[in-house]
């Protein structure tokens, strides 16, 4: 009985202990432990391994008056690990409703399970607080877990149900330049997710992202809104502080593995393990310190030692430099954090009309892995770009044809289907020929006769497609979810494929505007930068098309937008390539691997070879072994 009544008298003074109140970098460095399958320095979460984050995990604490913080960043600097040791405190110190909203429902229910479940399972604290998923009558699950007092709530960004599932006092909204525009036609997804904490007071909301394209950028827009922080660091020399700019960055010509930084006021170069003592000495400064919205900037400079080195980033620079506009863009998003700025300016159809090449049109390069077809509807006419795809996105123009006809009856339709079934041979060997995997069809024009033509198809071979109003969020170059790989189902069998032309248009000028690579003093020609676009000696009108829309920066409910408009009447050409990338991304190349492509490279997708003619034949050499039988990989 005394041993019951002792216990009872410490539970009992615990009660009347006052409740513990943390920071949030204080509650992660005496409660967070990083799992190994989330984190690639498993254990004790230490704000000193990234100094800079303490200052925005303490702007999110209960005690800060701070509504909203935006974190304007590179990849992999811990943002999204603020984010987590945030909910993580939510959970544990000040409990409440709170929604995490990442860019598809996909990608919540993938961060649920490498993320926020290693946070609460390593956590006994947070352990103790959410119920057991494995239970009968459990509230926790992968995309909803109750604690007492609150629920957290996952998400995505193109799920407007999902935003309006329930008020949340916290928003934490991951990535968020990677969010539609518009959630399923209601608006905003930052904008619905925030109307769900109107009738809270203190409520906050945390917005990380990798920005994107200048003026397109919702992280970037929303920084220029507030505070404008910028981590100073002192030099370990002279001791002045300095925000870390990549043009201090300096290295010996071909070495830049040896990369230093070069201090502003006293030009001494930093070494990369001399980091460490300058980030713990660091301090955020305010630029426009009269907003109330609390912004962060950081790029990968400011990586701790051990993570990403300055050696490593200059040595990616100059392999993004090589590779041409789409990997340098890249860079600049997700190394620097800052926008990219879109050249609005159409490449030069001239200077395209004087790099044309000799090989022959309607045949092949040997290098080609497979082809596909894109088609333009017109009232009296389709018009149809053949295209060759190679490894790292290189093309060749095969063809370009204009069928002309009536598209409301069936003759010009019956030329298609032949151009569909036709063989265009190898350049060299005619004997080796490829066919076309897939015809992407524009279906805004005469739109029931393009299904009905389409639905006599295999889906595997021919598509309809649709623009769709994409806005340039993507990083880097157009990803697979620009198509929708999958199309959409309409009635009677046939499915739709949307496109983002918006990107795809993007991506293309890009391309164009590469310059061929010149020969080395040896006499060696460099690899083809990545998308490199090759012609055949097409008329000054094609090349025309091909550059006749540039993107322009317009206002649209309150948002900047790119929107691409004619600077020449006729745009078919750029139409024709758009939809014949729009068909290779179907047939599955942005998922492409090496691997891949050395298949492709011994058997070409679609390629066949020619039986060989009596009088081609060789006679068997008497009193010697049987010669194998040609393979087909022989003709390469």
């Amino acid at each position: 009985m005394a041993f019951s009544l002792a216990t009872f008298s410490k539970a009992f003074l615990r009660g009347l202990k006052p409740e513990e109140r943390l920071s949030v970098s204080e509650w992660a460095d005496k409660y967070r432990r990083l799992s190994s399958k989330a984190s690639a320095e498993p254990g004790p979460y230490r704000t000193s391994r990234t100094p800079y984050a303490k200052e925005i995990m303490d702007t999110l604490s209960a005690d800060d008056p701070t509504e909203e913080i935006v974190f304007m960043k590179a990849s992999q600097i811990g943002a999204s690990e603020v984010g987590n040791n945030w909910v993580g405190y939510v959970v544990a110190q000040s409990p409440a409703p709170v929604m995490i909203i990442q860019p598809t429902v996909e990608m919540a229910k993938r961060n649920s399970k490498s993320r926020i479940g290693p946070l609460i399972d390593e956590c006994p604290e947070l352990k103790a607080l959410v119920k057991d998923p494995r239970s009968r009558d459990s509230s926790n699950t992968v995309l909803a877990k109750e604690f007492p007092g609150g629920i957290m709530v996952m998400t995505g960004a193109n799920s407007a149900t999902g935003l309006r599932s329930l008020p949340a006092r916290f928003i934490f909204g991951d990535e968020i330049d990677a969010y539609p525009k518009d959630a399923d036609g209601e608006g905003s997804p930052i904008d619905l997710a925030k109307a769900r904490a109107r009738t809270f007071t203190r409520r906050k909301f945390y917005f990380p992202s990798t920005p994107t394209v200048e003026g397109e950028s919702e992280v970037a827009k929303r920084f220029e809104q507030s505070d404008q922080r910028y981590y100073n660091v002192p030099c370990p020399f002279c001791g002045h502080r300095q925000k870390l700019v990549f043009q201090k960055l300096k290295w010996p010509k071909d070495k830049p593995e040896e990369a230093k930084y070069q201090c502003e006021a006293c030009d001494c170069l930093i070494e990369n393990w001399q980091k460490t003592a300058m980030l713990a000495g660091g301090k955020w400064i305010k630029e426009n310190p009269k907003s109330k919205i609390a912004g962060f900037h950081l790029n990968a400079l400011y990586s701790p030692v051990g993570w990403y080195s300055w050696g490593e980033i200059a040595s990616d620079f100059l392999k993004a430099k090589r590779s041409g506009p789409d990997a340098l863009k890249t860079f600049v998003n997700t190394v620097l954090g800052e926008t990219w700025k879109e050249k609005s300016e159409t490449p030069d159809w001239h200077r395209l009309y004087e790099r044309r090449e000799a090989y022959k049109i309607g045949t092949v390069n040997s290098k080609v892995g497979f082809l596909t077809a894109g088609a333009d509807v017109q009232k009296d006419r389709i018009e149809v770009e053949v295209v060759g795809w190679c490894e790292n996105f290189e093309s060749y123009s095969v063809d370009y044809r204009v069928l002309m006809g009536d598209t409301a009856h069936g003759d010009v339709w019956n030329d298609l289907a032949a151009l569909l079934d036709e063989q265009f041979p190898l350049d060299g060997n005619e004997r080796v020929s490829h066919s076309i995997r897939v015809l992407a069809v524009d279906s805004g024009y005469n739109t029931q006769h393009v299904y009905n033509w389409v639905r006599k198809f295999p889906q595997s071979r021919v598509i309809a497609v649709k623009g769709k109003d994409t806005q340039l969020t993507t990083i880097g170059r157009p990803t697979p979810a620009d198509v929708t790989i999958k199309g959409e189902r309409i009635r009677r069998g046939v499915k739709v494929w949307g496109i983002g032309v918006n990107i795809l248009k993007s991506e293309l000028y890009g391309w164009l505007r590469q310059n061929r690579p010149v020969k080395d003093k040896n006499g060696a020609l460099p690899p083809m930068p990545t998308g490199y676009c090759h012609f055949p000696e097409y008329d000054e009108k094609y090349f025309q098309m091909l550059t006749a829309e540039e993107a322009r920066v317009k206002i649209r409910k309150g948002y900047k937008i790119v929107e691409w408009v004619k600077v020449r009447d006729r745009n078919e050409a750029l139409d024709t390539r758009v939809y014949a990338r729009a068909a290779a991304a179907v047939f599955g190349i942005d998922r492409f691997t090496k691997e891949k492509w050395k298949a492709l490279a011994k058997s070409p997708a679609g390629a066949v070879v020619s039986k060989i003619s009596d009088d081609q034949k060789i006679s068997k050499p008497k009193n010697k072994k049987r010669k194998r039988k040609t393979r087909e990989s022989d003709f390469w």
